[in-house]
Parts: C-alpha cells; structure tokens; sequence
C-alpha cells in the first residue's frame, strides 16, 4: 500500500464515502484504482482514480463508449478542444475506439497528497458533465 492510497482510504471512511470498489494492480507503480460511476443524465458513467508510486494522481471518467465515427469526429473534436480551452483542473479527448474520456492529474508527493482536492475535482467534474453532457452528446448524434 502506498501512503497515498492510505490517506484517500482513511478520507473515504471518515466521509462515509462508499461508492468506490478497491482494486490493487500488480505493476512497477504499486498502482491502485478506485473504480465508481457518475450519474449523469440517466446514465451511469464509468469513473476511476488512479494512485500510485509516482507523483500523479489520475481521475478518469469514460463520458461515451465507441460513439465517435468518422462522420461525427471532426465536430467533436472541435467541440472537445473548445471545452479544453475553458477547463483547466481536466481535458477531454477521444480515445481508442471512438471513446471520449475526461481526464484529470493531479500532481503532489506522498505527504502532500491531499484526498479533500481529489474529492473536490471529482465534485467538479460531476458538476461539469451534468450541465454539459447533453451538449456534447448533441454534438455526438449530430442533433
């Protein structure tokens, strides 16, 4: 166990926190992911936190699975660098198979890391998806 992972464990306990399910990778980063999902406009959103031996700490949320093609790519991609533009603490992209993710790294050593700031991003993502998901998923469908 990381000091990390150590510190987001007791956080989630304290908060009573209990939407994450543990999961311990087996790699040179002693990696481990707390997995969870976001609902946003009727949709469960797959979501993870990343913690690990390295000085970041990742937040991922898969926004929409295999829904970028070759007729919709270009409008949202442009969409995505626009969101880029304006969104600082994460950035979207769209990843192998036509999924677009939302990332976010968070950068801190083992005694500065800080779970309130992780906890604090996730809340703002959230909050950010739930006003902008139909937007985007426009863009998607091309409506």
């Amino acid at each position: 166990m990381s000091i990390k992972s150590d510190k987001f464990d007791k956080f989630l306990e304290e908060t009573e926190i209990k939407v994450f399910n543990k999961e311990a990778i087996e790699n040179e980063m002693n990696s481990i992911v707390y997995r969870a999902h976001m609902e946003v406009s009727g949709q469960n959103l797959p979501a993870m936190v990343v913690i690990d031996d390295s000085i970041y700490t990742m937040i991922q949320v898969l926004v929409s699975q295999g829904t970028v093609k070759e007729a919709n790519q270009a409008e949202v991609e442009s969409y995505l660098n626009e969101m880029n533009k304006k969104y600082k603490v994460f950035k979207y992209y769209v990843g192998e198979g036509g999924n677009i993710c939302l990332d976010s790294c968070i950068t801190t050593t083992d005694e500065g890391f800080e779970p309130g700031i992780v906890h604090a991003i996730i809340d703002v993502i959230l909050k950010h998806l739930t006003e902008e998901y139909p937007n985007l998923m426009r863009k998607v469908w091309g409506n």
